[in-house]
């Protein structure tokens, strides 16, 4: 009976088929992430870069809503993509590769920001954790999968 519990279907949470680093890591990417948006958002991104104010603009014509609306759907499509790594297939692996490299770029794309402005700007201080652990799964991602034969 427990099976059809919410206990026992976390429990079978445990029964993944990637391996526990890419789950911890990719958790971490999407809680680190909610943080970089607090910290952009705490800076007004959408006020003081160009893409930020496009994309926003994009969603609502009050850009600190549409910023949000942005943050929020991206905070959760990441949470859904880290409970997808949980299935028994491996169709989130090119979802995990996409974060990856968009974080990647993301914690350049602040840093340059940042040495050519000569200041701190939104996100600098949480880009470059999202960018070591975009590097991290990375690494991850590229190691051979070992099967278990039955």
């Amino acid at each position: 009976m427990i099976e059809n519990s919410l206990p026992g279907l976390l429990a079978g949470l445990y029964f993944w088929r990637m391996n526990k680093p890419i789950h911890i890591t990719f958790l971490l990417i999407a809680l680190v992430q909610g943080l970089h948006s607090a910290e952009e958002f705490i800076g007004k991104l959408w006020d003081v870069f160009p893409p930020a104010t496009f994309l926003s603009g994009l969603v609502s014509a009050n850009l600190k809503t549409g910023f949000i609306i942005i943050n929020i759907s991206l905070f959760i499509v990441l949470m859904l993509t880290w409970l997808a790594t949980f299935s028994k297939n491996d169709s989130v692996r090119p979802f995990l590769w996409f974060w990856s490299i968009l974080e990647l770029i993301n914690g350049i794309g602040h840093s340059v920001w940042a040495i050519t402005e000569g200041s701190y700007t939104p996100g600098l201080a949480t880009a470059p954790v999202l960018f070591i652990l975009a590097v991290n799964m990375l690494s991850l991602l590229t190691k051979p999968v070992h099967k278990h034969a039955i």
